[in-house]
């Protein structure tokens, strides 16, 4: 069920490690990142951040900024309650630590069409998780031969890893008002404001935005 998605996570993967050479992390700690943090886009952005993380500040603000990041697997946990719910922790707990957006889309295709085996969405993870960090490892050795990645295309990766993610989710322009208007603050914010600021900035302007869009429905 997860062979298809394979080839994309790698490439993201791939895109983590050629990242991470730029920016001057060594292999050790890009795959002990993959391997501990699993989390693309956080470790994008904890990557990007590395340098200025050498003070107390420093430190708590990447912090602040991986914790907003990932506050989406908070919310496709609970999506799966109805699932794994029932299980007991020891079971359920194993699965959500591995649990990533490809992950999460196969797993709720794979109930709706009627399956009833939690253990899928485990192994589905486990299976992504080593992937991932084999793909960080091959890019990581791909970014010491290569100066400029980009002229491979491989700064697109991450953009068009969420565009794949979202579409299944598409539910009419009306619910996608809260993903454009956080895309035009974060835009916005990168422009104006200093740091890494605009990442809080587009979550908190999109959660609102939900929030409203919501409301009236």
């Amino acid at each position: 069920m997860v062979l298809p998605a394979m080839p994309v996570m790698a490439l993201f993967a791939f895109a983590f490690g050629t990242f991470a050479v730029q920016k001057g992390l060594d292999l050790a700690v890009a795959t002990l990142m993959s391997a501990i943090m699993f989390a693309g886009a956080s470790q994008f952005v904890a990557t990007e951040a590395w340098g200025n993380s050498q003070s107390l500040a420093g430190i708590l603000t990447l912090v602040m900024f991986t914790a907003m990041v990932n506050l989406r697997f908070l919310l496709m946990s609970a999506s799966m309650r109805p699932w794994l719910g029932s299980l007991h922790p020891w079971q359920s707990y194993p699965a959500l630590a591995v649990l990533t957006e490809p992950g999460w889309l196969l797993g709720l295709r794979y109930r709706a069409s009627g399956g009833a085996d939690a253990a899928i969405v485990l192994g589905g993870g486990i299976a992504f998780w080593v992937i991932w960090i084999i793909g960080t490892q091959a890019g990581y050795f791909f970014g010491m031969f290569f100066s400029d990645p980009k002229r491979f295309g491989i700064d697109l990766v991450m953009p068009l890893f969420f565009i794949v993610v979202l579409v299944p989710l598409w539910r009419g322009p009306r619910r996608a008002t809260p993903w454009a208007v956080a895309g035009i603050v974060a835009l916005l914010a990168a422009e104006f404001i200093p740091g890494q600021w605009y990442i809080m900035a587009g979550a908190v302007a999109g959660c609102v935005t939900g929030g409203f869009i919501d409301e009236r429905v």
